[in-house]
């Protein structure tokens, strides 16, 4: 069948959900079965992945980065759906190409990431996972005296914002309630007090959150010589994507002591490699990506990847498409008999 002549029918519409889904996604959903098939996919089983591609009419896209390729051999596709903000990970060019619109969810996985952020900036400013090791292992009393040295309270740090998006708002709002000082920087100077160059908000920084897309513009941003600008001893937190940071210079920075901790949700390579030196540095505390996953976040991402497969079905513009599709270039014809 020829994708231009592909038309969603009164049969329903086919989706690929590229994640496992649990009991709660699957009651979320389960009113809409009369018109949604979904056909979910664990993102590491590509088995399965291409053997639903061809006939997908819309992907709900997370993380297992989608190709060219992939685009190509899913013939019917008039959707890519991110469940998510970051479009990185899709060939949003080649989908443009193809008359496919592409669509993302800004601001509905805010409220968990910036938790997620707050939680990793804690464990890392407090040592949580050492000690939680030392209490185990009976060596927790008496009392590590350099604790009195080193961890230290958010209320009394200046947190510098790496980015300025939904994420570090919502970020922002916690932080400075517990009685942080905070900084931005984000592309220009927006006019708020609290923007800083980025060299000037390293500078002055205790901790340093990332919250920014993956470009061209932000790969390696944090490189050697950025890091050795940040204050020494102060801890930087990453829940955006790993590329932005050097990873082995901020190994360097964290053996060295220049940095006394990090906290990061994300890595250069995903799934991180075993032999990764982050993994193996005491100062450090790691999650795999998950800062936005919750139940909370995933019942946001079905209403709206559910409204825009609405929209799709009545012939409407789309919401959030990132690369000016709002109408995809087939015809929608829900009375056109399945070919």
């Amino acid at each position: 069948m020829d994708r231009q002549t592909v038309a969603v029918t009164g049969a329903p519409l086919r989706v690929l959900a590229h994640y496992q889904p649990g009991p709660k996604a699957l009651e979320a959903v389960a009113a809409e079965s009369d018109w949604l098939d979904i056909r979910y996919c664990a993102e590491d089983d590509d088995a399965t992945f291409y053997r639903e591609l061809p006939e997908a009419q819309v992907i709900w896209h997370v993380l297992r980065p989608l190709s060219a390729d992939d685009l190509a051999r899913a013939r019917h596709c008039l959707l890519v759906h991110k469940l998510g903000a970051g479009v990185n990970t899709i060939d949003v060019a080649a989908a443009t190409s193809l008359g496919i619109a592409v669509a993302n969810m800004p601001g509905a996985n805010a409220p968990s990431v910036a938790e997620g952020t707050v939680l990793l900036m804690l464990a890392a400013l407090r040592r949580l996972i050492e000690l939680d090791r030392a209490t185990r292992a009976g060596r927790g009393w008496p009392s590590d005296p350099t604790l009195g040295e080193t961890v230290r309270d958010i209320g009394g740090c200046t947190v510098g914002l790496v980015g300025y998006g939904n994420v570090a708002k919502a970020v922002e709002r916690i932080v400075a309630a517990m009685g942080a000082t905070v900084l931005h920087t984000s592309t220009r100077d927006d006019g708020h007090p609290a923007w800083r160059p980025l060299p000037d908000l390293l500078a002055g920084s205790d901790i340093v959150s990332l919250h920014l897309p993956l470009t061209d513009r932000t790969g390696g941003l944090l490189d050697a010589a950025a890091l050795a600008r940040m204050k020494p001893g102060a801890v930087l937190v990453n829940t955006s994507r790993g590329a932005i940071v050097d990873e082995a210079a901020l190994v360097a920075a964290l053996r060295s002591g220049q940095l006394a901790a990090a906290g990061l949700d994300v890595f250069a390579t995903e799934p991180v490699a075993p032999d990764n030196p982050l993994l193996a540095l005491d100062n450090v505390v790691l999650t795999p990506h998950v800062t936005w996953y919750t139940a909370d976040t995933m019942r946001r991402y079905l209403v709206q990847a559910v409204d825009n497969c609405r929209r799709l079905r009545d012939g409407r513009d789309l919401a959030n498409t990132v690369n000016g599709i709002v109408t995809p270039n087939r015809p929608v014809n829900r009375d056109t008999p399945s070919q």
